[in-house]
């Protein structure tokens, strides 16, 4: 059974944006995703994505953030879970990205 996708949008630290996202990435919802963090990237230079609440990111989820990752300053917080796919797609070398 997948898990519903959440997406909390919020104003973080210094003027940056802060997209929190819970449950599973995937092609079914990789549009939804996209476009609430179109949003955040419009209203902030910088945009926090939080998502130690995701359990699980297929491509779809990793191209989103690529797309996105090489003309804006994309910061990802994941857990431990998601640490392989992040290093292995090689979103750790476009991204600051930091493991909970």
């Amino acid at each position: 059974m997948t898990t519903a996708l959440t997406l909390v949008a919020a104003p973080g630290d210094n003027g940056d944006r802060v997209l929190t996202v819970t449950g599973e990435i995937d092609m079914s919802n990789a549009a939804e995703f996209g476009a609430a963090l179109d949003r955040e990237l419009a209203a902030g230079p910088v945009v926090t994505v939080d998502l130690t609440g995701v359990a699980y990111l297929d491509s779809a989820g990793v191209a989103v953030l690529f797309d996105r990752a090489d003309e804006h300053d994309l910061r990802l917080v994941a857990p431990r879970l998601l640490d392989r796919v992040l290093r292995v797609s090689g979103l750790t070398q476009v991204s600051k990205v930091t493991i909970r």
